[in-house]
């Protein structure tokens, strides 16, 4: 997957309460092939819907079409109401790069899909972000302004209509069409990745929240003289309101109350993670609440998330409290979770709130050797299939070894009398995490290896085209089935940096498992040289096997010394 190109769709469709509705809409995109539907999220306060789903892009197009034309049917723009700002049964149409693709085409395929939208599905379409056409388009505030409300204005007025407009502009005072009346009018562009998310409150007041949103929006709030609330606003030379800037770049943000939950929320999109982080703006909003006399209580994010926001979150929460980092994936999500409250309203699941866990999930064609439990695992092993085999193995004892290390790591970071040593402690954890992550991933590329083999010797054989093609394979297949356990041995021999410094360094009481680890990791070397060896010795380019044998012999070399050495101080320390 990670070789194709792929791209995300967040549509916000203005019907979040008639799942009815909702699945019409859903189901005309899934209808397109080679689209995955990861998430719908319907809130019924603000009557909206985000939609999330990926796919190449070609497939995410057709998808975004037919869920616009859908929406255009279904829903009538006439009867709806909600918190959100809106302008349309679709209202924003975003298109988002996530691997092998730019935002430059990302947003040329935005245009293309403005302008079918406009001609075939009769709906009237801004582009804006990247795909605007001109730079005040950009900002969607600009494209959306007036909301649904002023469609009559907006289609009929030069300047301010759409940049896709079904069968050419309106004049001035023409009555715009009653199909146009049902869906509005829709915001199609390209934009990075945007998390959308609300800072829960502790207090009813819209007018408080919205203080804090003008506190820490980029945009800020207009200076005014006197009273700052009722004052007179201070004009520039161009007659436009002089505004003080908020405290947080890239956001957007409004206050707002939420009848479904009963409290005020500070709706915030934040359009640029790298500038401004997820947890930097948590911290930001609670500073601000509380100088306001209210606390954030908790905060929802609406749609998906990428991972890095909450990982990058939870060590920075960790980090806050002298704690290590270098502990498994799933408990900095805890931690991130629990801090910033992302269960106030409702539980908090990240495997069906993470982008990435969910294309992982939609990708998976079979269950991964490494999500097994230990049991399964070995009784997987121990069958008459030959995969999972010794290469897996060693993978594992890699991994095995680096989870020990990292366990000292973490023990010795947390030792009472230790305190000022966490950093030091944490980064030796932060680096064992690392590899066992790289070795548990060689777990089921080690078995997928072997599998390309038996592919590859499957194949037909009748003619000398395909004899040709099929030795080509084998050759291929099992270069590759040398390659793999290679990079086990590599990988497996950097943990034994990790178990000497901890043999060394580390809490005195766990001695002993740093030297398990050493053992494991002189196992995986060893155990990974020789899948190399028996695969290196079918290949017929004998230079390229002879220096694939001779390389894994220098591996396991280094391996039986650093074992010998850190095995020697652990029995010292005993």
């Amino acid at each position: 997957m990670s070789s194709k190109q792929i791209i995300e769709c967040v549509p916000n469709f203005s019907e979040g309460r008639d799942m009815t509705v909702i699945k019409q809409i859903t189901d005309a995109i899934e209808s397109a092939d080679g689209v995955r539907l990861l998430n719908v999220d319907p809130g019924e306060a603000t009557n909206r819907t985000v939609v999330t789903f990926v796919g190449e892009p070609a497939a995410v197009v057709e998808g975004a079409f037919r869920g616009a034309r859908k929406a255009a049917e279904v829903i009538d723009m006439r009867r709806h109401h909600g918190a959100h700002p809106r302008m349309g049964a679709t209202d924003v149409l975003p298109l988002i790069p996530v691997s092998g693709i730019t935002l430059e085409e990302c947003a040329g395929l935005a245009r293309q899909l403005a302008d079918r939208m406009a001609r075939e599905a009769g709906i009237p379409c801004y582009a804006y972000e990247a795909s605007a056409f001109i730079p005040e388009r950009k900002n969607l505030a600009v494209c959306r302004a007036g909301e649904y409300e002023a469609l009559q204005e907006k289609l009929t007025t030069p300047g301010k209509q759409p940049d896709y407009m079904p069968g050419g502009p309106l004049a001035v005072g023409q009555p715009v069409p009653e199909s146009i009346q049902r869906c509005g009018c829709t915001a199609v562009g390209a934009r990075d990745f945007l998390i959308a998310v609300n800072w829960n409150l502790n207090t009813t007041s819209t007018r408080r929240a919205n203080a804090i949103a003008f506190d820490v929006r980029e945009k800020g709030r207009p200076k005014r003289e006197g009273n700052p609330i009722t004052g007179k606003k201070v004009l520039d030379a161009d007659g436009k309101p002089v505004m003080i800037p908020g405290t947080l770049k890239a956001t957007k943000a409004i206050g707002w109350y939420i009848d479904e939950y009963g409290i005020a929320q500070v709706s915030m999109n934040m359009t640029n993670l790298a500038v401004t982080p997820l947890h930097v703006a948590f911290d930001e909003v609670c500073r601000c609440a509380q100088l306001r006399g209210l606390r954030v209580t908790g905060t929802e994010i609406v749609g998906l998330v990428p991972k890095k926001a909450l990982i990058d979150a939870g060590k920075y929460f960790l980090e806050k409290q002298h704690r290590s980092t270098g502990i498994p994936e799933a408990d900095i999500l805890k931690i991130a979770i629990k801090s910033m409250g992302l269960d106030d309203l409702r539980p908090f699941n990240p495997r069906e709130k993470v982008i990435e866990y969910l294309m992982e999930d939609a990708q998976a064609a079979s269950p991964a050797l490494v999500n097994l439990t230990t049991k399964a695992f070995a009784e997987e092993t121990s069958r008459e299939s030959p995969a999972p085999g010794g290469g897996t193995i060693s993978a594992y004892m890699g991994a095995l070894a680096a989870a020990l290390g990292t366990m000292v790591a973490n023990l010795s970071s947390h030792k009472p009398g230790w305190d000022d040593r966490w950093k030091e402690f944490s980064d030796w954890a932060d680096r064992g995490q690392s590899l066992m992550t790289e070795l548990l991933a060689l777990v089921d590329e080690d078995t997928q290896a072997f599998n390309a083999i038996m592919a590859a010797f499957g194949m037909p054989k009748k003619t000398e085209e395909e004899q040709a093609a099929r030795t080509a394979a084998i050759q291929q297949a099992t270069l590759y089935a040398a390659q793999v356990p290679l990079h086990t041995m590599k990988a497996s021999l950097q943990t034994f940096d990790i178990c000497r410094a901890m043999a060394e360094q580390g809490n005195p009481a766990s001695v002993s498992d740093a030297g398990v680890g050493a053992l494991a990791a002189r196992a995986a070397v060893l155990g990974a040289g020789l899948n190399v060896k028996i695969n290196a010795a079918s290949l017929k380019e004998r230079q390229q096997a002879d220096a694939l044998i001779g390389e894994a012999n220098a591996l396991i070399a280094q391996a039986n010394q650093l074992e010998k050495e850190i095995m020697a101080v652990v029995e010292g320390k005993l």
